[in-house]
């Protein structure tokens, strides 16, 4: 691999056209391993300062694929947040699973190669990845902490100190433990990517087009922190305080809502704000993606 003090390039602009879309959609994704998980919520803004819609459905990851896919063959000009960690760490240890034969070299051979072991699984789950006897020794799971898990909070990506400067609260991928656990979401959302890849732009793995959609990381807690939500409180549960929260980014009040839930209102908070957030160049640049880190960990979008 090149040098890690090598500067990113994942933007290819023509002035700012690369940075002009159409619609913004945010996606709150869910790991959990059932055909329509209940944390699965989808909101879509167009460009101005409508508010946000709540795409009500029963959603399954498989309907989610599906509508990005339309999305892609409508050629949409759309800027996807997508709420989950595209890969695993890998700067730390020079790998995603050091000592595994298998270990991938960068994330779209990770995304294949949990699509591959997970092929058998329904609802695109990936249950049987973090069951094989390989993978398994690197994540910390209910009753089973595998011998290569760290320890401690485990192992983070680069980009993961950014969002604790930006006093967020991060979770190692490697921890399959706990209600604020993102490791299943991330494992189910590579399945989704894999089949994306090649027809959506996936930033900053690819390049940034300037026709198209184009799919990112997103952290909903990272809308509500810079709407004015104060630490400790990052959800959203009256419409009030969602009405107030979108008021910061510049968008109208919202039609109501048949329910009030985190997934809901963090999906429509997360759309205006990718919004706005779309139009500013730095955001598509940080400081610390390299080129290395632009293909193998990733980055979350608004992270500077």
């Amino acid at each position: 691999m090149g040098s890690r003090q090598e500067s990113a390039a994942p933007c290819r602009r023509n002035g700012d056209a690369a940075l002009t879309f159409t619609d913004f959609v945010a996606i709150d994704w869910s790991g959990q391993a059932v055909e329509r998980p209940k944390g699965l919520a989808v909101a879509h803004v167009r460009a101005g300062s409508a508010a946000p819609v709540l795409v009500e459905r029963n959603w399954s990851r498989a309907d989610v694929l599906a509508f990005l896919e339309d999305l892609a063959a409508a050629g949409t000009r759309a800027l996807i947040g997508l709420d989950l960690s595209p890969a695993f760490p890998f700067v730390d240890a020079g790998g995603y699973f050091p000592g595994w034969a298998e270990s991938p070299a960068d994330a779209p051979a990770l995304w294949a190669l949990v699509d591959r072991l997970s092929a058998r699984d329904p609802h695109l789950a990936a249950t049987s990845f973090v069951r094989h006897p390989e993978a398994r020794r690197h994540f910390r799971q209910m009753g089973d902490c595998g011998d290569l898990f760290p320890g401690g909070r485990g192992r983070f990506r680069v980009c993961e100190a950014g969002q604790e400067a930006m006093a967020l609260s991060p979770y190692s991928c490697f921890n399959l433990v706990g209600a604020s656990q993102v490791g299943k979401s991330s494992l189910t959302g590579m399945r989704v990517l894999h089949r994306l890849r090649g027809r959506i732009g996936i930033w900053p793995f690819d390049p940034l087009p300037e026709t198209g959609p184009v799919l990112v990381e997103i952290y909903t807690s990272l809308a509500a922190r810079l709407a004015g939500m104060r630490k400790g409180i990052s959800k959203i549960r009256d419409a009030d305080t969602l009405d107030a929260m979108l008021a910061a980014f510049g968008s109208a009040p919202h039609a109501p809502l048949s329910r009030y839930d985190d997934h809901a209102t963090d999906a429509m908070l997360s759309a205006a704000w990718l919004r706005i957030a779309a139009k500013q160049p730095h955001l598509w640049a940080p400081a610390r993606l390299t080129r290395d880190l632009a293909i193998t960990e990733g980055w979350t979008f608004g992270v500077p």
